[in-house]
């Protein structure tokens, strides 16, 4: 399923303002294949792309994200605090984001970001949302850092691609891969050992590292069975596509 060892971080972080429409369109043109982005639920049910728990570093808003309802953050500016050519630039739904990526030929890694609470207040929305507006299941992977998350994901939609997010390995890593039929497991490049890539590529899965930005920072990690890097600027790293596998 996965083909390509680049995937854009939040689209293109370092491009664009990071999780809206013209982060996508920038990594696009860069000729990434894939990009990664985030998902959350708000106050009212709505599910939006974006990344933190609180408004103030990407938009001109203030609060916490998922007390927010659609209609203020629809009004927000998350494109000046990056560039002013990017002022004006809204926090899209997913369903937006799901229909640019398509319409641009990606691929999309999904990040499900929920902290605590009932898992059904988001799987359910974001399961019918891609049943409504994405079709090639072959293009697309689901993680999270929540466990719950993806265990309820698989339960309802066995079908689709999943991904185990850890910024540091646990010990039992395989059995909650398992858990899920996961397809990849998604890391810190930093904290991956080569003794853990190397079990992990043996137990038969993807491995993918998050969020390098140089070619030194994961130079080894190619040699010890990295899959895919996830970064913040995909030239980085497509300027020597031919030399990382």
């Amino acid at each position: 399923m996965l083909n390509v060892n680049v995937i854009g971080h939040r689209g293109a972080a370092l491009l664009a303002p990071e999780n809206t429409l013209a982060a996508i369109k920038a990594a696009a043109a860069t000729g990434v294949e894939w990009v990664e982005i985030d998902v959350c639920v708000i106050a009212d049910g709505s599910l939006v792309i974006f990344h933190d728990n609180e408004l103030d570093r990407c938009t001109n808003g203030s609060g916490v994200t998922a007390e927010a309802t659609l209609p203020y953050l629809t009004g927000l500016d998350a494109g000046s605090w990056f560039d002013e050519r990017f002022s004006g630039e809204p926090i899209p739904t997913l369903a937006d984001a799901l229909l640019c990526i398509q319409d641009l030929g990606l691929g999309l890694n999904l990040e499900i970001k929920f902290d605590e609470g009932d898992v059904n207040t988001i799987v359910p929305n974001v399961l019918s949302s891609l049943q409504a507006h994405w079709k090639n299941n072959d293009k697309l992977l689901i993680s999270s850092f929540n466990k719950a998350i993806l265990q309820r994901c698989h339960e309802l939609n066995p079908e689709r691609h999943f991904a185990q997010l850890y910024e540091e390995i646990p010990e039992n890593w395989q059995f909650e891969l398992e858990q899920i039929q996961a397809y990849s497991l998604h890391c810190h490049f930093e904290k991956l050992s080569k003794e853990k890539a190397i079990a992990i590529k043996e137990a038969g899965y993807k491995l993918l590292c998050y969020t390098a930005n140089t070619l030194a920072e994961v130079e080894q990690h190619w040699g010890w069975g990295m899959d895919a890097i996830i970064t913040d600027d995909p030239r980085v790293f497509l300027t020597q596509k031919d030399s990382l596998i």
